[in-house]
Parts: structure tokens; sequence; C-alpha cells
């Protein structure tokens, strides 16, 4: 039987993570989010804060001047996984595709279980339409954040991609879980044309046996 599944406009995979602030084991649950909405121009760095928390309030405001600070926090050894993963992701932006992947790698050099590297890398995969790659680096993510809702819909996106429709649906029915209603509304089309298509393939399985 031909291949029914059809995408809708909305499917297109969710966008790539950069790294925020890691928590350190004396820090508690008051930690402050640097990525918090500000409500004051915080740009006057405290003497305290490192060249990679530095980069993190400029990339968080688009600053050209991130990539600049996230080279210094490699330089001393600060960070580098999220550094070089968070660098990637402007390189990516920039579609500067070589640089970009070479900083994902390097990051899971640094740091092999590093998720957001393996998702962002899944992402630039995507992009390239390397499928098998994409699903392998969405798998990492998943087996090393199970937490990360995004990861489930790009994932979901490939397996459907492959005719893995079953995987497909579990992914996707995984994202819905992790996220609000709102949120969620965005796999609704797709799961659906997916659980069709399975429907639909269901006939010829048992004729064909």
């Amino acid at each position: 039987m031909a291949q029914i599944l059809k995408f809708p406009v909305q499917a297109s995979k969710l966008g790539y993570k950069r790294v925020k602030k890691r928590a350190h084991p004396a820090e508690g649950q008051n930690q402050l989010d640097l990525f918090s909405p500000p409500t004051a121009q915080i740009l006057d760095f405290a003497p305290d804060l490192s060249h990679f928390e530095q980069a993190l309030l400029f990339d968080e405001r688009g600053d050209a001047k991130a990539a600049e600070l996230y080279s210094k926090a490699i330089a001393e050894n600060d960070c580098i996984a999220d550094a070089y993963c968070n660098l990637g992701i402007i390189e990516s932006q920039k579609g500067n595709t070589a640089k970009a992947f070479d900083c994902f790698t390097t990051s899971l050099k640094h740091d092999p279980r590093h998720s957001e590297s393996h998702y962002n890398l899944g992402n630039l995969y995507f992009e390239g339409n390397d499928l098998r790659c994409a699903l392998i680096h969405y798998q990492m993510a998943v087996a090393v954040a199970p937490a990360f809702p995004n990861v489930y819909f790009n994932l979901g996106l490939v397996q459907a991609l492959n005719n893995d429709l079953d995987a497909a649906v579990s992914s996707l029915t995984t994202y819905q879980e992790l996220v609000s209603e709102d949120e969620g509304r965005i796999a609704e089309e797709l799961l659906h044309n997916l659980k069709k298509s399975l429907a639909a393939a269901k006939p010829s399985r048992f004729s064909a046996t």
C-alpha cells in the first residue's frame, strides 16, 4: 500500500536548545535563573560572574559579544562542553553548518552525555536530511535527559519519515504528556494522521500473511 501519511504545516522540528546555567552542588532551589524575564538592565556584571555566565546574558539578547565570551570561557576551562554547545547554536544561526557541527561534536568530546549537544546535533543532521544520524542523536538525548519534551517531538518526526509509525506515535504521545495542553496541540494533527496511516496499514498486513 502506498504511504498516505501527510505532515501538517506546523509539523516542523523544534529548534535548538541553549545550555543555561548549571546548578552547583552547594546551591539550593533559590538559585538565580539567568533566563528569567529581566526587570532591569543587568549588563553591568557583578565581579563574580564568570565569562560563561556573562556570555549567557549576552546570548539571550542576541548580542554578538556572546561568542567572544564563550570562547574566553573555553580558554579558561569554564563549562567547556556547555560553551561549545552554545557556540554551535550561534554558528548554526549564522548558517555556518560546518563550524556548528564542529562545536557540537567538540562539546561531546568533553562530555559524551551532554544532552543539549546530542539534541542540537540531531537537529543539524535533520536539517541536512541525514535521518539516520539525527535518529541516533535524538535517541541518545532521550537516554540522557528523558524529561526534555522537545526531543520527543523531533524524534517522532524522524521516526514518521522513516515509516516507523508505531514508534512515532509513542514519541509524540510522550511529548504531549510532558508539555502543557496548549503546547501539545502542535502534535495533534500529526498524531491523527499517523494513527490513520496505522489503521489503514493493518488490513494489508493481515492480507500479506
